[in-house]
């Protein structure tokens, strides 16, 4: 009878160490989620010529609500309270146009006498300063101008033909906001209790507690945007004011309506007082109303967006102005609108799903 032979145990092979098993279930999980993000986005780029009116009308319903809430706080009916409260928009709007009109249809003739004269010591500036340029360079750079427009009507043609379709596309989205918009206000509310309901009835009640958090942190948001824009068209009032610039209120209003598009509004505010102060003061007017523009959106961008902005939803100022860059760096003038709004709502989404979870816990008194 044959002695079985010991089993020889083997040492167990190398075991993948806990933490690479743990990193590769987020990254999978990671990659899923960037997928998704992925074709949201695919979608929405598609979708542009709707989505983007229809994010411009909630903003514009989250800077109305509180007049609709009051108006309906009356016993208005919701649908006279929405014609109402844009009634109210459209005169403030056409107020403002208004009152600029009326400002360059008065000061016009002595604009017009100033900016004769002041292009006249523009060329004379050119012609005796450190670039001595004189008349017939001047009169050669026209002609090079003019011949360059002659030989490239089809190119301006095609550009001025894809302008016109901008204008088609633009004029289209207004007035899907300007829809959507008196829809938000009369009957939004039936409209988010229809929505609602796709939800797991399990989950409602956080939903809607979460929701009406984004949407109060919108709503702050856009108050906040307005005072931002109150401080850009004061600063600049303040620098045309002091160069004894014409139309100051008029560049006041222009910028107080041109500084809700990021970016944009403030360098067309800027450029129309630049123009403004060379055509009728000279070069060095126009150097000082450059320092006070770009001063100005200094001051917006680095400061007055990130801070109070910031503390209107509850962001951090540092996450506010990198929220800013990357919406202007993937989506340009229309990304760097939507970011923060965007941020903010579900920001304040996520905090109220789980309120508890978010409330700093009290810090134990260290006196006693």
């Amino acid at each position: 009878m044959q002695t079985p032979r010991p089993r020889v145990r083997t040492a167990p092979g190398p075991r993948v160490p806990q933490g690479l098993i743990t990193a590769a279930e987020w990254g999978w999980r990671f990659l899923v989620l960037v997928g998704v993000a992925a074709i949201l986005w695919w979608l929405l780029t598609y979708f542009s010529g709707v989505a983007v009116p229809l994010a411009v009308a909630i903003l514009i319903t989250a800077l109305l609500s509180p007049l609709n809430s009051r108006l309906r706080g009356w016993s208005w009916p919701p649908v006279l309270a929405a014609i109402a409260t844009l009634a109210v928009m459209a005169l403030v709007v056409v107020g403002v146009f208004a009152a600029i009109g009326t400002q360059v249809v008065k000061e016009w003739p002595e604009l017009w006498t100033q900016a004769a004269a002041g292009v006249r010591s523009l060329l004379e500036w050119l012609a005796a300063g450190p670039l001595q340029i004189d008349q017939t360079q001047l009169a050669g750079y026209l002609a090079q101008f003019t011949e360059w427009v002659n030989n490239s009507k089809a190119e301006l043609a095609s550009v001025a033909a894809k302008a016109g379709v901008g204008v088609g596309h633009f004029l289209a989205g207004f007035a899907i906001a300007l829809i959507a918009t008196f829809f938000f206000l009369a009957s939004g509310d039936q409209i988010w209790n229809a929505l609602l309901k796709v939800v797991p009835r399990h989950y409602q009640v956080a939903t809607d507690r979460a929701s009406t958090r984004g949407w109060e942190s919108l709503v702050a948001y856009m108050r906040a945007q307005v005072l931002v824009a109150l401080v850009d068209a004061i600063g600049i009032l303040i620098g045309a004011l002091a160069l004894q610039l014409p139309m100051a209120w008029a560049l006041f209003a222009l910028t107080f309506v041109t500084a809700f598009v990021p970016v944009v509004g403030a360098v067309l505010a800027g450029t129309v007082a630049c123009a403004l102060a060379l055509v009728t003061h000279g070069p060095v007017s126009a150097l000082i109303m450059l320092a006070v523009t770009v001063l100005v959106m200094q001051a917006e961008g680095h400061f007055l967006q990130p801070i109070l902005l910031g503390r209107a939803v509850s962001l951090h100022p540092l996450a506010v102005l990198i929220g800013l860059a990357i919406g202007a760096t993937l989506a340009g003038i229309v990304g760097a609108l939507l970011v923060i709004p965007v941020l903010a709502f579900f920001v304040a989404f996520i905090r109220g799903l789980e309120p508890d979870r978010f409330i700093e816990p009290l810090r134990a008194d260290l006196s006693k």
